[in-house]
Parts: C-alpha cells; structure tokens; sequence
C-alpha cells in the first residue's frame, strides 16, 4: 500500500480527454475490462498493441500493490461483416467456407490468440469470459431494455432506440458525435430495413434459415449483437460501474458508445469512470491493413518472412519497439525502427545481468552519486505514473544502466554508494524491467546447451591465448561477434560476454 499512497497514477480518460488522477471505486482494487479478439482469424501486430497497452496497465497497478481484477472476453459470436446489424456473422462466415462447426474455429483461433499472447510474453486475464457462455444474460438485459421503452422489437430481432435513450443521455458522449450529425451520414434505410433508424443498433438479430449460430429467445431463434455482449460480460464480473475499459481506438465508435448506451439505459448509471484507448501502427507512414499488403502477422515478423521486412525479429525486441512510444500516439513500423529496437533491447538486458551480479555494499553514505541513484528510482515511478508513460520510462531506464556500467567499469565505485540506497535501486530497475514492462531475455538467450557451448570456447579462447596462439584467440572472439556476441576480456585473463 505504500507504493499506492506515493505514487498516484494519472490518466488520459478518453471520455473528457483530460488526464485525471486515478480514484478507484474501492480502495487498493482496479476492475478493468478489455475487449478482447473476435476468434475467426489469426490476431495481427495491431491487435497485438492494444493486449500489449494494457497488459502494462494491469502490471503497473499490482506492481504499486493493487489488486486487480482484469476481464478481456473472447467474441465468438455476433460479430456481422460490416459492423452494421448486416451481413453474415465471421465466425460463422468462417465455418461455412471451411466446412467446420463454429466452435472448431473458436477453438482453434483461441488457441493460436492464446499462443500468441504467450510469446510476447502478455499475462493472461484474471477472467476470460465468451460471448456465447453468456447468451441467457444477454437476452435479460434486451428484455429489460424493452421494458423501459429504450428498445423495440421487429420482425423477429431486437433494436436499441438511440433518439429515445438520447432525449434523457447523450449518445455521442465518447467520441463527441450528436445524433444529427450520425442520421445526416451514411446510407438512407430502405423498404427492406427493420429499424426505424438508421443509427438505432441490434441487440438481438434474428436468424435466418442458413444461419449456423441460433438460440431460442422470446422473439424467436437468433443471435446477439455484437454490442450487448460487452456490456453483459463487465456488468457481470466487475459491477454496474467499474473503473477502467479498455481497447483500441477503433473500438471508440460504435462499440464503446453503444456500449454505455445499453448500459446506462438499463441500470441508469455509467458503467465506466475511465475509458482509455490505444492507438493504431502504421507501416512506413501508411496505415497497416491487409488491403495495402502491409499487415504483420506475428509469426510473419518472427520469421522475417514477410516481404517488408529484411530479417526477423524476437518476440521481445518487437515488445520494447512498441513501448518506446506512448499508448496514445501512433506507432510505425519500419526497417530500421525495428533494428534500433533490436540493439536498445539487447543493452537493457545486458544492464540487468550485470546488475543481478552485483550485491550492495554495506553500510550508509551519503554523496551525490547515492542522490543521482535515488533520482533516477523516483523518475521510473513518476513516469509510469504519468498515464502509463513507457517511452520515458524506458529513457530513465537507459540512463540506470548507464550507471550499472560505470559500476561494472570501475567508473562508479560501488563502496561509495549507500547500500539502501543501491539495494532500492536495484530492485526497481529489474522491477521496472520484469514485471513492469514484462521484459525478458529471448529464449535462444536463455538456452542452456547455447550457453554452455558459448562458455566452452571462451575457455578455448582463454586457453589459446596462454599458449600464445593469438590467431585462433582472435578468430574465436570474431566468429562470436559476428553471431552477435560480444567477448569482453577483463583483468587476470578474465572473459565475459553479452549479446549485441
């Protein structure tokens, strides 16, 4: 509780567009929901960035000594092609074209969403609840809404009145539309149209014969809509108002209002104090999508195989790529931004081995290099806490293993350095790094018949260069450098070695 009393987190809530100091509903607790994948293709770098934001998120807040309740669901049902009550739902889509039942392709892209998650190393939720486990709920706030006046029945599927909930709330209050403005854009209803406008929104559709994907409802066989789920799902584990939802910015409009909509209508509160949002990527300036050729998928970029792309990368090195930029902002991806990410990772996580090596010195001093160390502690704290701010995190980061490198160096002596004062500093840099963060070495890195043959011949090499064969010293050390390991020779014939 001490790290949550002194270090108040701020946030950019999307609904005023003012950075807000975090208040939870109950104190020490944070309940968030984010809406997680629709399971019917393979997950994409972009869905990647939004898991990434507020996997940081959740890490942050149990890392000051919350406790936090995070739901992210799976949408396995309900999802129409264009977004708009029409069309085929994916998932079922999907199922027809590959002649599969709907839940093999459930289980199937859940599966490969999960794996994904694993590699990029983005902790799993506290709760993971689906759509379709919670089809009985949906169907009782659709009635619920039809008993206030705030939904209409037609031919068999349901409707939300948006002019009707918009005489006494503001449909529009998140992403700053007015319902004018909506019914003067887009397409003109037809003679063919249930609604009785066109902003109104299903949540309740009903099937038609060759839909794959029904269950009985008082209005006849059908399927939700998109929208109610979430809205169902967070009510249910998190309350009728909890303090974060989450997702990309795409989600703004329509999920999200249509989402405080259906539940401001039918518990006649807010269901959320502070929404936040994160941004797209781009490719070389242009916006990522599978029409332009320029979407990534993650095995794509592990590869290299993508034709973007000059070699691949790991996991982890695409991981510190996005948090060098603020959630908010948008992200490009090229080449050489990739490359940079590649070399920043690789040195931060050679600081945090050196620093695990290193214990304090006992007693306490007092000298500017203990205040420098104190410094740089508190600015890793006032960075995150400044609504997740990972890009000067990181900054900070790099300027403490700079130091871990002075100490390693002899630049720095570690006798002159407070031991409390270097024992905090420890503990908030690998902190910072591990389970902030959520860096690690890669897993090559980490293998150990990799790292028994790297030590096998520095001792080659050490053993050359005592019986003064200096050709094969040298070339050991060369062929090392160019698989991307560093060999430092130190005092007394010493070696150590890295990865670039």
């Amino acid at each position: 509780m001490k790290q949550i009393d002194k270090h108040p987190v701020s946030i950019t809530n999307s609904l005023t567009g003012k950075k807000e100091i975090f208040k939870p509903i109950t104190p020490g607790f944070v309940s968030m929901y984010v809406c997680g994948p629709t399971v019917y293709n393979d997950v994409h770098l972009g869905n990647v960035r939004t898991f990434l934001t507020f996997d940081i998120v959740s890490r942050y807040f149990r890392f000051l000594g919350y406790k936090v309740r995070y739901v992210r669901n799976i949408t396995d049902v309900g999802h129409l092609e264009n977004d708009a009550d029409e069309g085929e739902d994916k998932i079922a889509k999907k199922a027809r074209l590959e002649q599969l039942e709907p839940m093999e392709i459930v289980k199937y892209y859940t599966e490969g969403f999960h794996e994904v998650m694993r590699q990029f190393n983005i902790l799993p939720p506290s709760i993971e609840p689906s759509a379709t486990g919670h089809i009985v709920e949906q169907i009782e706030i659709t009635k619920k809404l039809l008993e206030k006046g705030l939904a209409y029945e037609s031919n068999g599927s349901v409707y939300f009145n948006v002019r009707k909930y918009n005489e006494e709330n503001h449909y529009g209050i998140l992403s700053g539309r007015n319902i004018e403005e909506l019914m003067a854009s887009g397409r003109e209803l037809d003679n063919q149209d249930e609604k009785r406008e066109k902003i109104d929104f299903a949540l309740w559709k009903k099937a038609s014969p060759y839909h794959i994907m029904r269950w009985p409802s008082p209005w006849g066989d059908g399927f939700p809509g998109w929208h109610i789920e979430c809205t169902v799902m967070s009510t249910k584990y998190l309350g009728e108002t909890f303090d974060i939802h989450g997702g990309g910015m795409d989600l703004k409009f329509p999920h999200h209002e249509c989402e405080i909509a259906q539940a401001t209508g039918a518990t006649g509160k807010a269901p959320v104090n502070y929404w936040l949002h994160s941004n797209m990527l781009t490719v070389n300036g242009q916006k990522m999508s599978k029409s332009l050729g320029n979407s990534f998928l993650p095995r794509e970029l592990f590869a290299g195989t993508h034709k973007l792309l000059d070699k691949g990368y790991g996991p982890m090195a695409v991981r510190f790529f996005m948090l060098q930029s603020h959630y908010s902002s948008t992200l490009d991806f090229s080449n050489e931004a990739l490359q940079a990410a590649e070399k920043g990772f690789k040195k931060l996580i050679n600081a945090l081995g050196l620093l695990k090596r290193v214990e304090p010195a006992p007693g306490a001093k007092t000298s500017e290099i203990s205040s420098e160390f104190n410094r740089l502690t508190e600015e890793c704290y006032r960075n995150m806490s400044d609504d997740f701010n990972t890009a000067k995190t990181l900054a900070v980061l790099f300027e403490m293993a700079s130091r871990i490198n002075d100490l390693k160096s002899g630049n720095i002596k570690l006798a002159d350095l407070d031991g409390d004062t270097f024992a905090t500093f420890k503990s908030t840099f690998i902190g910072f790094v591990e389970n902030v963060l959520g860096l690690q070495e890669e897993s090559e890195q980490n293998d150990e018949t990799l790292k028994g043959t790297i030590e096998l011949l520095i001792e080659l090499r050490k053993k050359s260069r005592t019986d003064k064969n200096f050709a094969l010293s040298d070339k050991i050390r060369d062929d090392l450098k160019k698989l991307g390991i560093q060999v430092k020779d130190g005092k007394d014939g010493e070696m150590t070695y890295s990865f670039e």
